[in-house]
């Protein structure tokens, strides 16, 4: 048996999220594992980088199994017939090979997230921005945002009874670019909370508001309490980046 890693990319709108659950088949996590046992004839489990939510997307997004099957031989070919057996939202676009105890969720280094809001109502983005009616401050945002790079505790961001051992981030980039008629929350830290950037991203469209400046957003995270941040925005403006992993980490491939 040999590990290998899926570099893949997603819409989550059709999806209850990545993970593997008891109540739906319409997972990402499920759709790879089902596909990939069929086409490599043996049980293949997928474990991923992280666990997105209900709706949330993923532009880059890593996943390891093992398989006896050499997946090398003809690589172009595999990446053919997997994509062919997978529905239109789901695209697989490299297979890698790592070492046997590589892990692709707890060996990945840091991940990037952005969060997409629209200023101008567009029928043909619905499952990929959220729109938000009215003026935001942006500079106020950029400023609050920048309060981030200050803390590590997180709590007053994370969802409520998680089985996470530490609410400990380290953020590495916050930071808001207006784009045409876009506004663009890029966030990258070395691992994140659930919920964690939705949560961030509501209480920022509050000092965007005037609701909020940016002094209540520091009490908000030294509070450590959730229920004073704002609200988690809509899942659909969510994408998974990037996600690295140490250099030299695959075998025989550069990243």
């Amino acid at each position: 048996m040999s590990r290998y890693f899926i570099r893949l990319s997603y819409n989550g709108t059709a999806y209850h999220g990545w993970q593997v659950q008891d109540n739906t088949d319409k997972t990402v996590q499920h759709t790879l594992n089902i596909m990939l046992s069929m086409l490599l004839n043996e049980p293949v489990f997928v474990t991923g980088c992280g666990r997105t939510d209900t709706g949330v997307h993923a532009k880059d997004f890593y996943a390891h199994f093992d398989t006896s099957t050499d997946l090398l031989n003809d690589r172009d070919k595999w990446i053919f017939r997997f994509n062919n057996s997978l529905p239109q939202d789901i695209a697989i676009k490299e297979i890698l090979k790592v070492k046997d105890e590589g892990n692709s969720r707890f060996d990945a280094v840091s991940r990037t997230y952005e969060y997409h809001i629209t200023k101008k109502k567009d029928p043909f983005n619905v499952d990929g921005a959220w729109f938000v009616y009215g003026p935001l401050h942006v500079e106020e945002m950029n400023k609050a945002a920048k309060v981030l790079f200050e803390y590590t505790d997180f709590t007053s961001f994370a969802k409520s009874n998680t089985q996470s051992f530490t609410n400990n981030c380290k953020i590495y980039k916050a930071e808001w670019v207006v784009q045409n008629d876009m506004l663009v929350f890029t966030i990258s830290a070395d691992r994140f909370l659930r919920n964690m950037v939705r949560a961030i991203v509501g209480t920022l469209v509050d000092v965007g508001k005037g609701k909020l400046d940016v002094n209540g957003f520091q009490a908000i995270i030294e509070s450590r309490n959730r229920s004073n941040a704002g609200f988690s925005v809509p899942a659909e403006g969510l994408y998974l980046t990037e996600v690295l992993y140490p250099d030299g980490y695959f075998l025989n491939e550069e990243k």
